[in-house]
């Protein structure tokens, strides 16, 4: 045999043996061998496909690490459509459901009963066998083609033991709660900002162009659904997904078929008691006909099978003790109370402190340091304290006063008319620091490596007591510092001298001024053109502005009457940074004409259609009125839709829009 032959039959060796101890590892948590042993049998398929690539195969376990990045993720239309399922919030609808089932039927039945992963909803399809195609959800008939990502998905096996025709499954994506904290501690050392929760973690990571980085973050996959099958039928679901686990597929776990609403509730009950110690986040309970023949009987609505629901959990509402409130100080000056909280589990993260908003808020329910508080997560994303445990209260528990002096630089504080308490003093140090992280951050002026920790660091060395003195920031000032070195100096620099060009409305959007986000900043850089018009406008010039209001012209006129802006101002454009706007206008076809898009485009983002727009001189606005020239309306167009055809405004849709511009169809 030559050596040429050998290679071939080891990486076939290789391959069958890496995939089984894979399976054991990953799908039934069994493994037979170390960690180690695992490593050196995969390095030497590595080494052995790298000396060989004409035997490096699609399902090869290397494929799991990750390819070149892409520029952009395709298009894919889903054959069969990945539908969405009705909510039920009450026992007394799902006794409801099984009620209509039985009555359609005209008998008992069985409901497979589940658990609702929080994730991200994929299609995975394979042909002969092997892994071909893996999609997200999109809007159920179009989604992205996320292929190599989801190769790097440990579960998703990527040739299956029966090489049928065709088999498309669905499954949801998501983030282990271990694989979630270890992330976010990355990103927290790093001075990144930290993800909300698991799922928005997972969908992040699926969509990464590099799929290496989707490699890092550890996602794994429940598949719950065969949405079509050639070569082999079932009778039941149930009997589908104890195939698909035949086939070596990561199965939703937890499920019964059960008869009755009461059946149904106790196991939603039991699957809730359990949801602190899963290794995932789930946020509800799907029930849906098991038997397939009967679910075609009961048959369709628009938009959502009848024949299934999702019970979804009430928000997790837990007590805990609120040991102390702090301060926070914003870049804008307000005091904002925070409540320090004994951890509690919440939503898939631990949660240790919630925003209190104002003083109002803790007046009008009562807060006091001591107490036992009610903590819920708004939007399973935000912590907030929902109410106070008044049994047991102790008298030496008293009611809570904002403090008259700000605890970053001891100046008074004043409380204006919107309830917020504000430090008066602009040189702040708690301000500079929050100023600085914010005229840092991705959509001011994109200060890449300047993170919270970075921008603490060079604070405490006293390197910076400006925005302006970024800018003077040599390497070797900073080299030195904490987790920094040289080579990390350096890129810093190189990213800060960057910054210089990011533009006049990212500009006008990093220097923090109250009420002006992106959109009001290149609103405001387009109309005035340079920084020097823009601080000489006065309140009577910033009203006329469309969607422009009176109390964001004062915020814009006052930050610009302060002596220590304009002389900002005057550094940072002696230090190169770009304050005039540069604009991409390609055309003025669309001069004088204001766009209002409402609804879901089929090919374009909001974001992608309003630089359209912009590009050939036309203005994007958030509102429909009389001088509304076109409103652009996709799917599930709402109220401004109805506003517009009410005031006669001419309504187009997105071919319409890109043949206008001239640029086809996307």
């Amino acid at each position: 045999m030559t050596e040429k032959q050998t290679a071939k039959k080891r990486i076939a060796e290789l391959k069958k043996t890496i995939n089984y101890h894979a399976k054991l590892y990953y799908i039934n948590d069994a493994p037979e061998i170390s960690d180690y042993e695992y490593d050196k049998l995969f390095y030497e398929l590595v080494a052995l496909e790298e000396k060989y690539p004409e035997f490096a195969t699609d399902d090869s376990p290397t494929k799991r690490v990750g390819g070149e990045a892409l520029e952009k993720f395709e298009k894919v239309t889903h054959t069969v459509r990945m539908g969405s399922l009705s909510d039920v919030f009450s026992y007394a609808e799902i006794h409801d459901f099984v009620n209509r089932m039985v009555a359609t039927l005209g008998h008992e039945t069985y409901f497979s009963v589940e658990p609702k992963i929080d994730g991200l909803s994929v299609s995975l399809e394979y042909h002969d066998g092997k892994f071909t195609v893996g999609s997200t959800r999109g809007d159920g008939s179009e989604g992205e083609n996320v292929t190599e990502n989801l190769k790097t998905v440990k579960t998703i096996p990527l040739s299956l033991p029966d090489s049928l025709p065709l088999l498309e499954v669905r499954g949801e994506v998501y983030m282990p709660r271990k694989s979630f904290e270890a992330l976010n501690a990355r990103r927290e050392e790093n001075g990144e900002p930290l993800f909300a929760n698991p799922r928005n973690a997972a969908a992040g990571s699926l969509r990464q162009l590099d799929s290496k980085i989707t490699a890092s973050r550890g996602l794994d996959i429940m598949v719950f659904n065969i949405q079509q099958i050639d070569g082999a039928s079932f009778d039941s679901h149930s009997e589908g997904l104890d195939y698909l686990e035949s086939q070596g597929f990561h199965v939703i776990p937890y499920r019964e078929n059960l008869k009755t609403a009461e059946q149904i509730i106790e196991k939603i009950e039991e699957i809730g008691k359990l949801r602190d110690s899963l290794a995932f986040d789930i946020d509800g309970i799907v029930i849906k006909c098991n038997n397939l023949q009967e679910r075609s009987e009961i048959g369709e609505n628009t938009s959502t099978p009848k024949w299934a629901i999702a019970y979804k959990y009430p928000p997790e509402r837990k007590p805990t003790t609120l040991t102390d409130i702090v301060i926070q100080v914003g870049r804008t000056g307000v005091l904002t109370p925070k409540a320090i909280l004994a951890p509690v589990r919440l939503a898939g993260t631990t949660v240790s402190a919630a925003t209190l908003h104002n003083i109002d808020f803790i007046r009008e329910r009562d807060i006091r340091i001591g107490d036992t508080v009610y903590v819920q997560k708004a939007g399973d994303i935000i912590p907030e304290v929902v109410s106070v445990e008044m049994k047991g209260r102790k008298e030496e528990f008293l009611p809570y006063e904002m403090p008259t002096h700000c605890p970053s630089c001891g100046e008074p504080v004043s409380k204006d008319d919107e309830a917020a308490t504000r430090c008066t003093n602009p040189s702040c140090p708690a301000q500079l620091e929050r100023s600085l992280t914010h005229f840092a951050s991705r959509d001011a002026m994109d200060i890449d490596g300047m993170g919270p920790a970075v921008v603490r660091a060079l604070m405490d060395a006293e390197l910076v007591q400006t925005i302006a003195d970024l800018y003077r920031l040599r390497a070797e000032d900073i080299q030195n510092l904490d987790r920094m070195g040289a080579k990390s100096a350096k890129k810093l620099i190189a990213s800060i001298e960057k910054s210089k060009s990011a533009g006049l409305d990212r500009l006008i959007y990093a220097l923090g001024i109250r009420n002006v986000g992106e959109k009001a900043a290149k609103v405001l850089a387009s109309t005035f053109g340079d920084v020097d018009t823009l601080a000489k406008a006065s309140k009577e010039d910033l009203v006329t502005i469309p969607d422009f209001g009176e109390i964001t012209a004062d915020y814009v006129t006052d930050y610009f009457s302060h002596a220590q802006s304009l002389a900002l101002i005057e550094q940072l454009k002696a230090f190169g940074v770009l304050t005039t706007y540069q604009t991409e206008k390609t055309d003025m076809i669309f001069e004088g004409m204001t766009f209002v898009l409402t609804g879901t485009l089929p090919t374009l983002s909001r974001d992608a259609a309003t630089a359209i727009i912009e590009k050939h001189g036309g203005k994007a606005s958030s509102s429909v009125s009389a001088k509304t020239t076109y409103v652009v309306a996709g799917e599930k167009a709402g109220s401004k839709l109805t506003k517009a055809q009410n005031l006669g405004v001419k309504i187009i849709d997105e071919e319409t829009l890109l043949s206008m511009a001239g640029e086809g169809l996307a």
